[in-house]
This record gives C-alpha cells, sequence and structure tokens, in this order.
C-alpha cells in the first residue's frame, strides 16, 4: 500500500471513529450541548451537572490529536502564534456553536442521523467562509490571516 492511500485510509478512520464518538457521546445533540456550555446550570433533575458530555468531549480532541500526531510523525507540525483573527475567530466559531449546538464534524454528524436542521449550519458555516472569503479581498488581508 503506497503512502498516500494510507494516509487517506487513516484520516477516513479517525474521521469515522471521531464521528462516531461525537454520535455515541450526545455532541450531536443540542440540549446536550447547551447543557454542556451552561455547565448544567439550567437544567434540573439527574442530568444537572453530569460531566459525562465535557468528557466525551475531551476524550473526541485527545483523538483528533492522536490523528494529526499519526500522520504528521515525519513532519515537525509548526508552533503558530496567535494572532488578532485567531481570536476573534475563535469568538466566532464560538458563538456559532452556540447558536446552533454544533461544530462542522458535529453538522455533518446531524446529517448522518437524518437530522436535516444540520443543512441549516452547514449553511451559515459555507456562508460564513465565502463572506470571510470576500471581506479578506475587501481589506487585502493575507490568506493565512491567523498566522505568518
Amino acid at each position: 500500500m503506497n503512502a498516500r492511500l494510507f494516509n487517506h485510509l487513516a484520516m477516513g478512520g479517525f474521521g469515522l471513529a471521531l464521528g462516531f464518538t461525537i454520535s455515541v457521546a450526545g455532541l450531536s445533540n443540542w440540549d446536550e450541548v447547551h447543557r454542556m456550555f451552561s455547565l448544567g446550570l439550567f437544567t434540573s433533575g439527574s442530568a444537572g451537572g453530569n460531566p459525562r458530555l465535557l468528557l466525551a468531549f475531551g476524550g473526541a480532541i485527545l483523538l483528533s490529536m492522536a490523528g494529526f500526531r499519526l500522520l504528521a510523525r515525519h513532519d515537525q507540525i509548526p508552533v503558530k502564534p496567535i494572532r488578532t483573527g485567531t481570536i476573534s475567530g475563535a469568538i466566532l466559531f464560538g458563538a456559532g456553536w452556540a447558536i446552533t449546538g454544533a461544530c462542522p464534524a458535529a453538522a455533518l454528524v446531524q446529517l448522518g442521523e437524518g437530522k436535516l436542521v444540520a443543512l441549516a449550519t452547514l449553511g451559515g458555516i459555507l456562508g460564513g467562509a465565502w463572506l470571510h472569503e470576500k471581506a479578506r479581498r475587501a481589506f487585502h488581508w493575507s490568506r493565512h490571516s491567523c498566522v505568518d
């Protein structure tokens, strides 16, 4: 098996594992995500204050980190400085996630689960990317404004 095919299969495997983790853990459920971000403050009963989703979220991050490390084992992953664009982008990403209850990966999982409302989330993601490209050209920002 050549290296390129192996990398594609490995990325697909990690993507499936991440999608499975997101679905099983409940990270594709808006109510669960809201409960996680509000730390269960607005929930009564047995689900209030339950750290299960936060632990699952941490597990998904660890799985992603393992995938990046495995696929970049021969390449050094460069350290990138935090820029102003990084902070504003993170705030917009978090706001979108809080409103829709889904990050881009969770939106794809929601589609796989048959939740058609995820089409609106994906439309917002694609619309935001399109709007960013228009603003980047209008304001003459570099293509990768968050890094050198």
